[in-house]
């Protein structure tokens, strides 16, 4: 086997292993190590049937006093942020959000904040001041609330004594048929999800943290970026604290359906939830383009056909020289035959006699790979828009495809892909000589349609209007090069 056929059947392998395997490496977790969270004392007061507060007494601490469960309320345009005396949110309405707040975490408080003043972390007990004020007496804590134009709640805390603060975050763990699971996100210079129950831990700067369900997210946003220490725990818990002490501390919460455009507009990276992962640059210009298209024809499916048009064009120089060169690879076979043949012993003077050919005819061995390669960072970016994008849940095509996030009930443009593909290598010029590598070959269609029967039917319908195309291009390259479009022999 020469050394070109060697190059084309160990780059073919590399592009299968791409296709089979390299999606599933950005949904893993990515673990960091760190400093693990101090031992604190917890002080707080177990609630009586009543809804009381019993006293408790805190480690060198005062006796807090009875103060009965009470719950707060902020709003604006519609928007209602609710959370309780000891700063627990409980509740969290957006017209913009289609799901309810208690089925984001699945418990009843799923975020709340704490403070030290030396005696560890514990919560306050607030009483409200005025409309937007509240005051712990306790500890000399003013809290001033709000919700913006936007629909985030703020919350300000001050006080004359230097505090910690650690927010805790819980959920319980849930996974849809959709294979959306509940999860912690942490934003920091990059997106960390960390799965329900793991024990990871991390000392980051963090702008961000919440939690992420079924295309929600509640998040709360610090004013300024802090280095802080975040833990999840086996309770499935997340806690996020700060080690030195502040007068003051300003925070923002949301609660939002993740449409990338809305999430832009509220500031704090919060757009960054939409987990395109390393492919995000390709991801976020897919999307654009897909929004734009669907202005004037709403239907994601025409646009996914549109696009996938529009980077055909794009590409169309490089492919037509890709083209050129695998029809010229295959003319000097017969001549790169004999010289192997001669020169087998010899694998320097093949190598050099190898080269001047291809340099004679303008044939490149690796001409006809470049265009695949270039499409293989948009095939990852298109599954991680359909994957993520919530605009493309629940978006019909046509008849039987109800939702472009989905497999193909049916397994039609499964099937349609394999057979345009088998179409398409069919017209391809064979440059390979080897008849086991030919036949290898010849199964790449069916072992990539069976890989692509599980997923998004958007992708599906991407690759096969990309092959269609493809093999328009094809029969153009030779048409006007003069050159026949005769099957190539298998």
């Amino acid at each position: 086997m020469g050394s070109s056929d060697q190059r084309n059947a160990l780059l073919a392998v590399v592009l299968s292993g791409l296709i089979l395997f390299g999606w599933q490496y950005y949904f893993l977790p990515k673990k960091t190590a760190a400093p693990v969270e101090p031992v604190a004392v917890s002080t707080t007061a177990p609630t009586a049937a009543n809804g009381t507060i019993t006293p408790t007494v805190a480690q060198g601490g005062p006796i807090e006093p009875t103060v009965a469960n009470e719950i707060f309320s902020i709003n604006n345009n519609g928007v209602v942020a609710e959370f309780s005396n000891k700063l627990e949110f409980v509740n969290f309405k957006n017209p913009q959000a289609k799901s309810n707040f208690d089925e984001l975490a699945g418990v009843k408080t799923p975020a709340q904040v704490e403070f030290d003043f030396g005696q560890g972390f514990r919560p306050l007990q607030f009483q409200r001041a005025d409309e937007t004020k509240f005051h712990s007496t306790e500890s000399d804590v003013t809290l001033t609330t709000g919700v913006d134009e936007k629909g985030i709640a703020i919350f300000t805390l001050t006080s004359p004594n230097p505090f910690k603060y650690r927010f805790t975050f819980k959920a319980e763990k849930k996974a849809l048929e959709n294979k959306q699971h509940r999860i912690f996100s942490v934003y920091t210079d990059k997106l960390i999800n960390i799965e329900l129950a793991d024990d990871e831990n991390g000392d980051r700067s963090i702008k961000w943290a919440g939690i992420d369900f079924n295309y929600h997210l509640f998040a709360v946003a610090l004013d300024k970026e802090t280095s802080l220490l975040y833990k999840s725990n086996p309770d499935s818990t997340l806690s996020m604290f700060s080690t030195k002490g502040e007068n003051s501390l300003r925070f923002h919460t949301v609660f939002v359906k993740k449409e990338y455009n809305y999430l832009t507009s509220l500031g704090h990276n919060l757009q960054n939830s939409v987990d395109f992962g390393i492919w995000g640059f390709f991801a976020v210009w897919i999307l654009k383009g897909l929004q734009f298209f669907y202005k004037f024809f709403p239907n994601y499916g025409v646009s996914i056909i549109l696009l996938t048009l529009l980077i055909r064009l794009i590409t169309f120089p490089l492919q037509w020289k890709s083209t050129v060169s695998m029809k010229k690879l295959q003319e000097v076979q017969p001549e790169l035959t004999k010289i192997r043949e001669k020169y087998k012993e010899d694998p320097a003077r093949l190598q050099k006699e190898s080269m001047e050919l291809f340099k004679k005819s303008g044939a490149n061995p690796m001409g006809g790979c470049l265009p695949l390669l270039l499409q293989m960072p948009v095939f990852f970016a298109f599954y991680k828009v359909l994957y993520s994008a919530v605009e493309l849940v629940d978006a019909p095509f046509v008849l039987w495809l109800h939702d472009l996030s989905n497999k193909d009930p049916y397994f039609v443009l499964p099937v349609l892909m394999t057979g345009a593909m088998f179409l398409q290598q069919r017209l391809t010029p064979n440059t390979i000589s080897d008849p086991v590598q030919r036949k290898i070959m010849m199964f790449m269609p069916l072992i990539f349609g069976f890989i692509m029967k599980d997923l998004p039917s958007g992708l599906c319908l991407y690759i096969f209007v990309s092959t269609l195309f493809g093999i328009l291009q094809q029969v153009l390259v030779f048409k006007n090069a003069g050159k026949s479009t005769k099957l190539a022999t298998v």
